[in-house]
């Protein structure tokens, strides 16, 4: 009988030790899944740089802090339809594995809203960046302030036209996901507020560069007279820019761009005067990196903001010194040079609770 009881209490303690251990390695890493919409784009893979980036400082945080490390598990939608639906698929695969938390750039406003509530049944925090999710509940939400990309893309232009003259305007839209939306918005609410007349010739669907070439393909064969159109507002610059290298090779050089991203060769032909006046630039580096803590907030069981949005900064040939890249630092504050119902660009980031 002792010897039976002195087994017992070596198998009981042998139990605990494998719970232990079992519960150290569950506490040695924290994973977070991360789905990201398109390596095509180039304002996307600086997201992700910067989320990367971000990741590897907190974990050499974690590491010195005797804290538990961060684990990314990535996977990439690819671009249209069939972008869309592998994401759902890729969402409802990370739900699977029960990670800490799943981060993700939804491919479509609407697509993501079913596993988004499987998400919230499961448990597992949801942070969206760059663009939101309609339906379900998200932990938080980090991204650009879009309406004032479009918005400062509008009010500059208006400034670029003699008063009273009616804009005869392009749009380069894509309906799809809720930051474009917004940056249309913006760009139109913008010339209303500056009292600036405007006729939309035509509007187009575009956020790539396939994309892109078809809409300006059809807008030299539909406005082929020189002076027919004034201006072109394009919501990104993955498609704009195939818009004006088009352009400028037909020789289009009167027409006016406004476009959001802040994509170097952007800035180049803002530099250069080839078409583009303004590119309201995405801070993208820091969009990722601000994501990437939430995301290592909440899997730490701690608590965030609800709704993040970082200014966009104003690249024009007179703001052109003072832009640092995708990457950032975002910039001190300044007085904008063109008539503006806001004279000064405000650097600082807006949380809601």
């Amino acid at each position: 009988m002792k010897i039976y009881r002195a087994l017992l209490s070596v198998v009981g303690l042998l139990f605990c030790f494998a719970s232990l251990a079992t519960e150290n390695l569950r506490i040695d890493v924290l994973r977070i899944g991360v789905l990201y919409w398109s390596m095509d784009i180039p304002g996307q893979v600086a997201m992700r740089e910067g989320l990367e980036a971000e990741a590897a400082r907190l974990n050499d945080e974690a590491k010195h802090n005797g804290q538990p490390a961060l684990e990314l598990i990535p996977r990439v939608a690819g671009n249209g339809p069939a972008g869309i639906e592998r994401q759902i698929a890729q969402m409802h695969e990370l739900i699977a594995l029960r990670p800490k938390v799943i981060l993700v750039q939804p491919t479509d406003n609407a697509a993501l809203a079913q596993p988004l509530r499987a998400a919230n049944a499961a448990g597992i925090p949801v942070v969206a960046y760059d663009q939101y999710i309609s339906g379900g509940k998200l932990a938080a939400y980090v991204t650009s302030d879009n309406r004032q990309a479009g918005y400062l893309g509008g009010e500059y232009l208006a400034a670029q036209f003699p008063p009273g003259k009616t804009l005869r305007l392009i749009l380069v839209d894509y309906p799809s996901v809720s930051s474009t939306v917004e940056r249309l918005d913006g760009f139109l609410d913008a010339l209303r507020e500056r009292q600036r007349p405007y006729q939309i010739l035509r509007r187009y669907q575009a956020v790539e560069p396939v994309a892109g070439r078809a809409a300006a393909a059809s807008i030299l064969r539909e406005f082929p007279q020189p002076g027919s159109v004034d201006a072109i507002f394009t919501v990104n610059d993955g498609g704009g820019l195939a818009i004006v290298d088009a352009l400028a090779r037909a020789g289009r050089e009167e027409i006016l761009v406004a476009s959001v991203d802040g994509d170097p060769r952007s800035v180049e032909n803002i530099r250069s005067a080839r078409l583009t006046a303004i590119d309201a630039a995405q801070f993208c580096g820091p969009l990722g990196a601000q994501a990437m803590r939430h995301a290592a907030t909440l899997a730490r069981g701690g608590k965030v903001a609800q709704q993040t949005l970082l200014p966009v900064f104003p690249v024009t040939r007179e703001t052109l010194s003072a832009y640092p890249g995708w990457q950032g630092p975002i910039p001190p504050s300044f007085r904008k040079s063109w008539p503006a119902a806001q004279p000064v660009w405000n650097n600082q980031p807006r949380h809601t609770p």
